[in-house]
């Protein structure tokens, strides 16, 4: 079993958690970026909302697969060697669409994107399993704590990373960004290579193919209500809300870049200030953790600044204004559920199996990654793109939303049992 720590962290562990953190916050500016470049670029040469979303299926797909694998390879070779790979292939991703950047097809874009999918997930994995190791076993509001950093402060980066691509797009172009971008992935997968140890996070119990679906629990409903919640923010997200800014409020492409980063930054802080005030109830000065009841509660809250939106645009209120101060208040409603189903799921991982337990449940958010990006243009175009598309990509969200509440019913009943059992969920640090 990993090393459970009783006071502070050994200097080692906390040397390697912050390589491992940074070497996450350089990936997700490229991805962030990469992102926002084949969006706008593609979109600026022609293809159709539905066929630029197809081009993301294969990140989204391989991203399922590769949760439900990397957390078998975490366990069984370590996290580095998850980590190290996933660099590996975003360099490759990126050194791909530089070199091809005036001949790109929809093929090779998707296996791109595919291997960037891939690439993504694996870092993911490795910094969020990571956590596990250097906290105290029973310091639940320190794992709020150190889960709520590194989530927000990676979306805070996700948001520049926008930016990022946008800015690159405007000033060097498509083949250039990537080019860049694959020099500072390079810097940062020799630095993880050289520093990290091999061995951190691999389990001394065998595994098996079988053991990588966790046993029916609170696992198992938190990843399925983290499906709905993540497919509702992309079947906004991921293409109505940025070709919207861009056709029809006229925006430039490092309007729509920085406008989106600007939320996705905000985004990021409110997430990483989440253990302030999505506590249930208060412990004497302290609050306690967040539990599955407090999630589902945050999650049907989500439903009001999307119904405002709708509403506000069938008032024809000025759609720049509606839009601004409506994603302001879903970004912070939505930060503080992100927040919280961080904070669970490593909350309720076995601690020699954190890998494959958070491996599981990302493979169930890539999943509704995948679900929301193939409705976003499905949608989007089949409701006549412009703001009628908007809005139904707004209600199909509004849907999922619901039915991601309504899973943290049975969420909850399973955490009770299991809290009774074996006493490792939530409850007072």
């Amino acid at each position: 079993m990993p090393r459970a720590l009783d006071s502070h962290p050994p200097e080692a562990n906390v040397r390697d958690y912050v390589i491992i953190t940074l070497t996450y916050w350089v990936f997700t500016l490229t991805d962030g970026a990469l992102r926002m470049l084949v969006l706008l670029y593609l979109h600026d040469i022609g293809y159709p909302p539905l066929s630029i979303a197809s081009l993301f299926l294969f990140y989204e797909l391989f991203g399922v697969i590769t949760n439900f694998l990397g957390g078998w390879i975490g366990a069984r070779f370590g996290l580095k060697s998850t980590l190290w790979s996933g660099l590996a292939l975003q360099l490759i991703a990126l050194s791909m669409l530089a070199l091809n950047a005036h001949a790109l097809t929809v093929p090779f874009v998707m296996v791109a994107q595919g291997l960037s999918g891939i690439a993504k997930d694996l870092t993911k994995m490795s910094s969020k399993s990571y956590i596990k190791l250097v906290v105290p076993e029973h310091d639940t509001r320190g794992l709020m704590r150190w889960v709520a950093l590194l989530t927000g402060s990676k979306n805070t980066l996700k948001g520049v990373g926008f930016f990022l691509g946008g800015l690159l797009l405007g000033l060097v172009g498509f083949q250039w960004g990537c080019a860049i971008m694959a020099a500072g992935i390079l810097v940062v997968l020799a630095t993880a290579w050289i520093k990290l140890p091999r061995a951190a996070g691999r389990t001394s119990s065998k595994v098996t193919f079988r053991s990588l679906v966790p046993p029916p629990g609170p696992i198992r409903w938190l990843s399925a209500s983290r499906l709905f919640l993540f497919g509702s923010r992309d079947v906004w997200f991921v293409l109505a809300l940025p070709i919207y800014l861009q056709t029809i409020l006229g925006w430039a492409f490092h309007e729509v870049g920085g406008f989106l980063a600007l939320w996705i930054i905000g985004y990021g802080f409110v997430q990483a200030a989440a253990p302030a005030f999505t506590g249930s109830k208060r412990d004497g000065e302290r609050r306690r953790p967040p539990d599955a009841a407090r999630l589902g509660w945050w999650t049907a809250t989500l439903v009001l600044p999307m119904g405002a939106i709708i509403a506000a645009l069938y008032a024809e209120l000025p759609p720049e204004l509606v839009l601004v101060i409506g994603l302001a208040a879903f970004g912070i409603v939505f930060a503080a559920n992100s927040a919280i189903h961080s904070f669970l799921i490593v909350a309720y991982a076995e601690g020699d199996k954190v890998a494959m337990r958070v491996g599981f449940y990302y493979m169930a958010n890539a999943m509704g990654r995948l679900v929301g990006t193939l409705l976003s243009g499905a949608v989007f175009q089949w409701a006549g793109q412009g703001q009628n598309g908007l809005v139904a990509c707004i209600a199909v969200s509004i849907g999922f939303v619901l039915l991601s509440a309504v899973l943290c019913i049975p969420l909850r009943a399973s955490e009770r049992r299991e809290a009774e059992t074996i006493g490792t969920l939530p409850q007072n640090g």
